[in-house]
């Protein structure tokens, strides 16, 4: 595990394993929201950020975590394995709410200064639905990405706190998913609305 790529809904716990994992494999940790975001929130244009992209997973070493759909095959491509943490929704929405009270009005230690955490704001329920509706909206776009790499990549699925407790634990001994019922790649994705996913 050279290269590992975190990826999984907002709130699931991406960037708290990243660092969790980068201490434990002794490997530097990139988290794609400090590169993507700029101060007030400004994300980065599409063309530029495949190019950033493109460039940090040229590094020798790395955990990187975030979703980012527009560039996830090129960091499949350079990952040697790939950690998916799916989550319960409900508990990815509470995360997400406990990280916005935690952070309010500063910026969070995985993304860019600048961006200071809002505790209110007019889009935090479609947040909050955007959260919710992973499993249906984005879920079956990864799952049917992760089949494609299942067999030649080192591909972990965590499902709950004691899985990831478990992966820290030995995370190269982890067991590896080697094969994705079919039925969880029978429904197409809607387009997602946010640029994180």
């Amino acid at each position: 595990m050279k290269r590992v790529l975190i990826i999984g809904s907002s709130g699931s716990g991406k960037s708290t394993l990243a660092r969790q994992l980068g201490a434990r494999l002794e490997l530097p940790v990139i988290h794609l929201d400090r590169h993507y975001w700029h101060p007030g929130w400004v994300g980065t244009p599409n063309a530029e950020w495949k190019k950033t992209v493109a460039h940090l997973i040229q590094r020798e070493n790395w955990i990187m975590d975030g979703n980012y759909r527009t560039t996830l095959q090129m960091r499949l491509e350079a990952a040697d394995s790939v950690v998916f943490l799916d989550l319960p929704p409900w508990i990815c929405a509470m995360r997400a709410l406990k990280r916005r009270i935690q952070y309010r009005n500063r910026p969070r230690p995985d993304i860019a200064d600048g961006c200071k955490e809002p505790l209110l704001d007019p889009q935090l329920f479609q947040f909050i639905r955007h959260v919710l509706n992973y499993p249906d909206r984005a879920k079956p776009f990864v799952m049917k990405q992760l089949a494609g790499i299942a067999n030649e990549k080192h591909v972990v699925l965590l499902q709950s706190a004691k899985d990831v407790n478990n992966f820290l634990s030995a995370p190269l001994d982890f067991p590896s998913l080697s094969l994705i019922r079919s039925s969880n790649l029978s429904q197409m994705p809607q387009i997602a609305r946010m640029p994180m996913d």
